[in-house]
């Protein structure tokens, strides 16, 4: 397996990618899997194209005046995201359906001419169509984006039916937009970065993109519905703890994920991946963001990362993040220029990164450096350098703590049920700490950390999912009914992977619905059972959605049940990478290569035994307190915990009762 890094290549981001492709020698490639921020940057920076919206008549407000469930309720000062598009590019157009899809007011299709016109007169480069109830009946979304390719085949359009059949009209609208507005770059990216793979010998038939619902899909698909993308970079690796699980026999999960700037962690329970579609980027405690109405692996993310730079505020209190160094310059102790302290320069001080050793020695981090850009601070809190340091390990801790808690215990589940999975660059690092507050038994450091979300994006099956809103009645609908939701949407998928070239038989099928009692707002999602529904069917998903009701907002009651969502997800099979056994070394002692004083936070400073990874064996064990280093990442073992190498590599972390 080769395992390569290179550094980010802003301007020409695809040629980081080759960059890594070359460094690692891969020799033939048969599947290739993409993962990418691009979307996401996009979106947060605004560098979007200029994008207007096509929408029924009386609604071009959708936008500006949103929802009422704003995050910060009793907040006087509070203030509405700004829309993407201006209210001049909003365009009103002649139609109107009603709930039920039946057209009210048929399509005036000057209207929409006007409005392409409009739209083209004050400098548009992306079209958004969303028209009122087209989740019900999308023929006239349809027909306005034909006109639309046929007055302005050059202009890059959205529709919101080919995104979503979900209600809410808001949200749908906001997807619809942001999806147009990144469309002109994906496609951009997407069609440059498969040129370069072409050159490389890798076809366009092994070229796939990383979708923020856990599965792949062909470049070609994705730059169509480049939003499915908005999660591409971190999802990967919630999908490769799932695989590492199911291996290991560990059904619930926690992903722990933490990189240069942020902390990312997830779900997985019973082996299965949460997904939203209530997600929404930039949404804080006090902004409502802008949601995103697509399946996304549920991933909650904080500023806490390697590169998050400590500093005071006006009140002389300590902070560590969001801010972060970045690559460029990065920390102060890698010498390139930055004086910020991060916390990578305070682990540095605390003897948990070893600085001749920094991603195999290819960084000579400088000590002197780390403990300069942290003598301000200590100074300040009148302190010691290395007290100051403990205080910039421990803010994020206590963050990425009510990280874990966020997921977990807030969602009513006990994280004591749960092992942590830990990877990126400082997962490790950070994870056997966090499970010693959590009282989380184990954590698990799968092989190579620091690459670990690529192997899960190879560990990712072709994958596309619908949803449907449709109310019915749990008790009243016919089982046939139900059943035929379901079929419809089977044939559509079946359609989708056929385009794709994906052979029937490999397909599988996952349904579920999204449901309440009547007279809610809220939904439990309820996994339901395949085939044909009878009336055991029937008491079975009713048994499901009390069980989960409970679960999760404690209480359970008589009313009658309602379905609100038809969800459907499809899966077609790919060829995936095998984890290979390793071989016994004949115990840990043949990987110790040194010892270091290392500051284990409350427990003290203790002279530690630093190990090599690669150098460890099956069945080897050792005790905290410890390291073990490798290229891209070091775990820190406390004392009181003990730590076995499983068969497959993986490092398993257990805190001693």
């Amino acid at each position: 397996m080769g395992l390569a890094k290179s550094s980010t290549t802003p301007g020409r981001l695809e040629q980081g990618v080759m960059d890594s492709i070359r460094r690692a020698e891969l020799g033939d490639v048969g599947f290739l899997a993409h993962g990418t921020t691009v979307i996401i940057n996009a979106l947060t920076e605004r560098k979007g194209a200029t994008t207007a919206l096509l929408t029924t008549k009386g609604f071009r407000d959708v936008l500006e005046i949103q929802r009422a469930n704003r995050p910060d309720l009793y907040n006087l000062t509070y203030k509405k995201p700004t829309p993407f598009v201006p209210r001049r590019l909003r365009l009103e157009v002649t139609e109107r359906m009603t709930y039920k899809g039946e057209v009210l007011t048929p399509l005036d299709e000057e209207s929409v001419r006007t409005a392409i016109a409009t739209a083209k007169r004050l400098g548009a480069e992306a079209l958004a169509i969303c028209f009122l109830h087209s989740y019900a009946n999308d023929s006239h979304e349809r027909r306005t984006a034909e006109i639309v390719r046929e007055e302005w085949p050059e202009v890059a359009v959205t529709a919101s039916h080919e995104l979503t059949n979900e209600w809410r009209e808001f949200d749908r609208t906001s997807t619809a937009v942001l999806d147009a507005y990144v469309k002109p770059i994906a496609a951009e990216y997407l069609h440059e970065l498969g040129r370069l793979l072409n050159d490389a010998g890798i076809p366009d038939e092994a070229s796939y993109a990383m979708q923020s619902n856990g599965g792949v899909s062909r470049f070609e698909r994705a730059g169509r519905t480049p939003i499915n993308l908005i999660e591409s970079g971190p999802v990967g690796g919630v999908i490769g703890a799932a695989a590492i699980g199911q291996l290991l026999g560990e059904q619930n999960l926690i992903t722990l994920d933490i990189g240069g700037t942020t902390a990312k962690a997830s779900l997985v329970e019973r082996g299965t991946v949460r997904l939203t579609s209530d997600y929404a980027i930039e949404r804080t405690p006090v902004f409502a963001g802008y949601p995103v109405k697509v399946p996304v692996v549920d991933i909650v993310e904080i500023g806490a990362g390697g590169g998050s730079i400590a500093w005071l505020d006006p009140a002389g209190a300590l902070k560590v993040g969001p801010q972060s160094a970045g690559a460029d310059p990065g920390p102060a102790s890698y010498g390139w220029g930055g004086t910020e302290p991060t916390l990578t320069d305070a682990n540095v001080i605390a003897g948990r990164i070893n600085p001749h050793y920094f991603l195999g020695g290819e960084i000579e981090l400088d000590v002197d450096r780390a403990r300069e850009s942290l003598k301000p601070i200590a100074e300040q809190l009148d302190v010691s350098v290395e007290e100051a340091a403990l205080g910039v390990i421990r803010l994020p801790n206590a963050n990425m703590i009510h990280l874990l808690k966020l997921v977990s215990v807030r969602r009513g589940r006990d994280p004591r049920d749960f092992a942590i999975v830990a990877f990126g660059g400082g997962g490790s690092m950070h994870a056997t700490a966090l499970a010693r507050e959590l009282q989380v038994p184990r954590v698990i450091v799968p092989p190579a950390p620091g690459h670990f979300s690529a192997w899960g994006m190879l560990m990712s099956d072709l994958r596309h999912d619908l949803v449907q809103t449709r109310f019915a009645r749990a008790d009243v609908a016919e089982p046939g009914e139900l059943t035929g939701v379901w079929r419809e949407l089977e044939e559509r998928l079946c359609g989708t992977f056929a385009a794709d070239g994906v052979d029937a038989g490999t397909l599988s099928f996952a349904r579920s619905a999204d449901m309440r009692y009547a007279g809610q707002e809220h939904t439990v999602n309820v996994p339901i059972p395949g085939g044909e529904l009878g009336e055991a069917e029937r008491a079975e998903i009713a048994r499901r959605f009390h069980d989960l009701h409970e679960q999760l907002y404690t209480f359970r009651q008589s009313s009658p049940i309602e379905f609100v969502n038809f969800r459907l997800t499809g899966l077609g099979a790919v060829p995936k990478p095998q984890l290979q056994a390793i071989a016994s070394n004949g115990g840990a002692a043949t990987a110790l290569k040194a010892t270091r004083d290392v500051d284990f936070d409350e427990l003290g400073r203790h002279e530690s035994r630093i190990y090599e990874r690669a150098l460890l064996g099956a069945g080897d064990e050792l005790k905290g307190p410890a390291v073990i280093e490798e290229p891209a990442a070091s775990t820190v073992v406390f004392p009181g915990q003990r730590l076995r190498v499983d068969g497959l590599g993986n490092l398993i972390v257990e805190t001693e009762a």
